[in-house]
């Protein structure tokens, strides 16, 4: 309940409910109750006008210019804009449902095309900072990497993230290869250590280190377990917790030093790396020679403080994709895609530093 209602109503008894009298005397508060609303939702048409006067000395016409940001003789203005970046890329509503709610709550009537238009500028607006969430993703000591499927205009297609617990930098391409990555950071990530998946692109990118993530071991292990009641397998994933148990109690100041309990996790891999693959299932085996090309990855967490065991927090950076395509279908064209890209990326770095997501969208909108 707030203290300062900014609508008051007295219900003051007139006639006494025992007798019938009138009650002409003093009366005392007994009880309040409150009711939050929101008053009808009306567009406000705000005209600016130019004016022009004549100088009595000289006779020149001085004539006031409107704002710069009145392009045309109307136009949507700027907590529009903004809701509408906000509906469409924070909540994935589509051009057409979009129409409707602007028609029905807002009394305003706004078009596919507009709203297309409005996105396009937004994004054009937002570029620039998205190439700062790029150049501080790029320099950051440790970046999670995923990309996810999507599809554009019935062809498939992919997002890609660059992730840190500050930034979040989301770029979209056609084809799901190296290729992508060389174009968006020509020298790699040599800055960072890059957590991700066992794709081999994200392994090829030169970077400080690598570290893989444990979730995506831990799950194919389970599937073996399962699927051929293996040892191994069960053996390989106690290791792994293990190792998560350990992280989880190292200090800052362990990091500094040889760690005994480490050097045993590490021992402990090794051996279990010198199985007989020949006694093995081929996905079994395929699984163990992935570990042993890649055996300088796999506890790299436990040797840098900052970085983590799993890919957790890449996965959740891109998972938004998949809600785009759920709610509103598919991107029509890559243009789309990118600003939705850009947008998002603005988003989400805003939203991992306790920005106002709406207010940083409304920068855009007045940018």
């Amino acid at each position: 309940m707030t203290k300062d209602p900014d609508v008051v109503i007295d219900f003051i008894p007139d006639y006494c409910n025992n007798c019938g009298v009138k009650l002409d005397v003093p009366y005392e508060f007994v009880d309040r109750k409150q009711e939050v609303e929101l008053p009808p939702i009306q567009p406000q048409y705000i005209e600016y006008r130019s004016y022009s006067r004549t100088c009595t000395c000289c006779g020149h016409h001085t004539i006031s210019h409107l704002p710069e940001c009145l392009k045309v003789p109307i136009q949507f203005g700027p907590n529009i804009k903004t809701l509408v970046a906000y509906l469409s890329v924070v909540h994935y509503l589509p051009y057409q449902r979009m129409t409707k709610l602007f028609k029905d709550v807002f009394h305003l009537s706004i078009s596919g095309g507009s709203i297309d238009n409005i996105i396009g500028r937004m994004a054009l607006s937002g570029e620039p900072f998205y190439q700062i969430i790029k150049k501080e993703t790029h320099q950051s000591k440790v970046v999670g990497g995923d990309e996810t499927g999507i599809h554009i205009n019935g062809k498939k297609a992919w997002f890609n993230v660059w992730q840190t617990p500050r930034l979040t930098f989301i770029a979209p391409s056609l084809k799901r290869d190296y290729k992508t990555i060389e174009d968006l950071f020509p020298d790699g990530l040599t800055n960072s250590v890059l957590v991700s998946d066992c794709w081999a692109s994200q392994l090829k990118t030169p970077a400080a280190n690598h570290q893989l993530c444990t979730v995506h071991l831990l799950r194919e292990l389970n599937n073996f377990i399962d699927a051929f009641g293996c040892q191994w397998s069960v053996d390989m994933k106690q290791l792994f917790k293990e190792a998560l148990e350990q992280k989880k109690k190292m200090m800052p100041a362990d990091y500094l030093y040889p760690n005994e309990k480490v050097k045993a996790i590490e021992n402990k891999l090794d051996e279990l790396l010198k199985v007989d693959l020949a006694t093995k299932h081929k996905k079994l085996q395929a699984f163990i020679k992935r570990l042993l090309k890649n055996r300088s990855y796999i506890l790299n967490f436990l040797y840098y403080e900052k970085v983590p065991p799993d890919n957790n927090t890449s996965e959740q950076a891109i998972r938004n994709a998949k809600v785009k395509m759920k709610v509103s279908g598919q991107f029509r064209n890559p243009v789309g895609a990118k600003r939705f890209s850009i947008l998002r990326s603005i988003i989400d770095t805003a939203n991992k530093n306790s920005k106002n997501i709406f207010e940083a969208l409304s920068i855009l909108a007045t940018s």
